[in-house]
């Protein structure tokens, strides 16, 4: 449940936050640890970290007008590879920053840097590369996908 909530929030304060433009495509999120994050050992559980991404993913979607270009020509979003390098623990409760960056893309692949910040230190880094999949036609080209986000803001 904790997860649909934390969606709905993501996608509620997406709604108002400004726009992103291709051009420098970031996103940063502050959050705080909750009880069903934490593993055995009561830190933030390793596939949290990872489902945090996805959370900043989606913000990024939304205000950069990817979700809207998905949604109509009924794309989806994919990740190819992720990882993650974790240099402190997150514990109960504690406010963290997390911040996506969109590095760069070639003719497949959006390449992501992500890091976790708790009280301006680093917690934890990674990167990832994401593609937007059609079915029945493959792979959409960063490219491609985003010149239909351009093409749906002149309509």
């Amino acid at each position: 449940m904790n997860l649909i909530l934390r969606m709905l929030y993501v996608y509620l304060l997406s709604l108002f936050r400004p726009r992103v433009t291709a051009d420098d495509m970031r996103s940063s999120l502050t959050l705080r640890v909750l009880p069903n994050d934490l593993d055995l050992n009561f830190h933030m559980n390793d596939g949290r970290y990872v489902t945090i991404c996805d959370l900043n993913r989606v913000d990024l979607f939304i205000r950069t007008g990817l979700m809207k270009a998905m949604l109509r020509r009924r794309w989806m979003p994919v990740i190819a590879e992720h990882t993650l390098s974790y240099k402190r623990s997150l514990n109960l409760f504690d406010r963290y920053q997390v911040q996506l960056h969109v590095t760069h893309f070639d003719e497949k692949y959006f390449y992501m840097s992500h890091t976790f910040i708790r009280d301006e230190r680093i917690v934890a880094t990674g990167t990832s590369k994401g593609c937007v999949y059609a079915r029945g036609v493959g792979v959409v080209s960063p490219a491609d996908a985003m010149a239909a986000v351009e093409e749906d803001k002149r309509k």
